[in-house]
């Protein structure tokens, strides 16, 4: 059995995690087929749509796994490299949310564009609990997401949040039934790939350029899409529209 099973379409692919009986935690073998599937997706850009089968969307990284890994291993970057590389993917990612995103569920959660939950959905980093640190994202990226008081409590201090308490920060960016879940990111999906996807891929990027490259890659990023049959296809229909 495949610890990710992927469904192709021509504009958009979804990944689940297929691990429930061990609530979908993040081991090597999954972390491999994650790297196959992003190559896959830099190759052929498309949305992706990121669930868990079960009840759970990634309860963390396999303790068993974490706990005999050493210094060499956390050097590697197993898991930061692979959310890394999920943040990087050239078109929009979502993340589909029910029940627990923890530790490095929650990390993998962090690194998608978008984040969409149920009722059930908690979200949380408790790692210094078991003497480790959030180490693949979430010590940088969730302040840059919930601002750095909240970031604090939930790295330091434990605190797991809820659908409702993500939803008012802005962590989940919306919040449905459970059986509602996949249907809301294809709905979501539907309106990012109504767009232009080249202007979707440049946007994106030009999105988390460093702020030093601003505004030049800007300028760089519209010229190429000036020049683009799209750009002059779109506007064009838009002035007959309105004429």
């Amino acid at each position: 059995m495949t610890s990710l099973i992927v469904e192709e379409a021509e504009d958009r692919v979804v990944w689940r995690l297929n691990r429930p009986e061990v609530r979908n935690a993040i081991d090597r073998e999954l972390v491999a087929r994650l790297h196959e599937a992003c190559a896959a997706v830099e190759e052929n850009p498309r949305v992706v749509l990121l669930t868990g089968e079960g009840t759970t969307f990634a309860a963390g990284a396999d303790i068993a796994q974490l706990r005999e890994r050493d210094l060499y291993d956390a050097l590697r970057g197993i898991n930061s490299k692979i959310f890394e590389r999920i943040h990087r993917l050239p078109m929009p990612t979502v993340a589909l949310l029910d029940g627990y995103a923890l530790g490095g569920g929650a990390e993998l959660a962090y690194a998608c564009d978008f984040r969409i939950g149920t009722p059930a959905t908690r979200i949380g980093n408790p790692e210094t609990g078991l003497g480790i640190m959030a180490a693949a994202g979430a010590a940088w990226r969730l302040a840059e997401l919930v601002g750095e008081p909240l970031a604090k409590e939930i790295l330091l201090a434990g605190r797991v949040l809820t659908a409702e308490e993500a939803h008012a920060v802005r962590l989940l960016n919306e919040v449905v039934a459970a059986e509602e879940l996949l249907a809301a990111g294809h709905r979501l999906a539907d309106r990012i790939t109504a767009r232009a996807p080249l202007a979707t891929r440049l946007t994106k990027a030009v999105f988390h350029a460093p702020r030093g490259a601003h505004p030049f890659v800007d300028d760089v990023a519209q010229a190429v899409l000036f020049e683009t049959e799209e750009k002059h296809m779109r506007m064009t229909a838009f002035l007959e529209r309105r004429s």
